[in-house]
């Protein structure tokens, strides 16, 4: 009998549980949180300018540029520095799938559609934009997950504020709870992956 890796069973259980909870969300909680939340999500609108998608990856891409630079004029980058482009490539590469991929796949509608008469449902949209999983936090996520692989310290700092960006997304009804859920665990899980390949990378140098 194949025995997996102990952070494999592990990545697998968070797996499991995440595809619970998106399914009673998806189910249960959705709709009535949105609804919940449908006139407060007005006050928020200037966020989405702020932190639209478009303006961080624009600051990610900057970053990289600036750190590709800094390594072929001085020949060599602090840990951090190369923890922090790592991140910016793993969120910008996290982004990418679940936007043009993961989206078109499920084609699930945003809560204003769906609280203006759309079906809250799978596959409601044929190869669009849709809402599920969401890609923000697949964006903050995968971010978040190299620093929290490389810098352990950094894990509960770093979850609080992946739970405040979520709160955020599903109060403004930019996205419902299961497109956080989802996206958080994609982003994530993508982050620790390339943190994990950036560690056998170094340590093979």
């Amino acid at each position: 009998m194949t025995r997996f890796p102990p952070g494999l069973r592990i990545w697998l259980v968070a797996l499991a549980a995440c595809a619970a909870a998106v399914a009673f969300s998806f189910s249960r909680v959705d709709v009535t949180v949105a609804r919940h939340f449908w006139r407060v999500g007005r006050h928020l609108s200037d966020l989405s300018t702020a932190f639209g998608a478009a303006v961080l990856l624009s600051l990610e891409s900057a970053v990289v540029l600036v750190l590709i630079l800094a390594r072929l004029v001085t020949g060599h980058l602090s840990r951090f520095r190369e923890t922090l482009g790592i991140a910016c490539l793993a969120s910008i590469c996290a982004y990418a799938v679940n936007d043009e991929v993961l989206k078109p796949l499920f084609g699930v509608q945003d809560p204003v559609a769906v609280l203006n008469g759309a079906r809250h449902a799978f596959f409601a949209l044929s190869f669009a934009d849709g809402s599920f999983p969401s890609g923000h936090m697949a964006l903050a996520g995968a971010f978040a997950g190299v620093f929290m692989r490389l810098y352990r310290i950094s894990v509960r700092p770093l979850a609080a504020l992946l739970l405040l960006a979520a709160a955020l997304l599903v109060v403004g009804d930019w996205h419902f709870l299961s497109d956080v859920i989802a996206g958080t665990f994609l982003g994530v899980s993508a982050g620790i992956l390339a943190g994990e390949g950036w560690i056998v990378h170094s340590t093979s140098r």
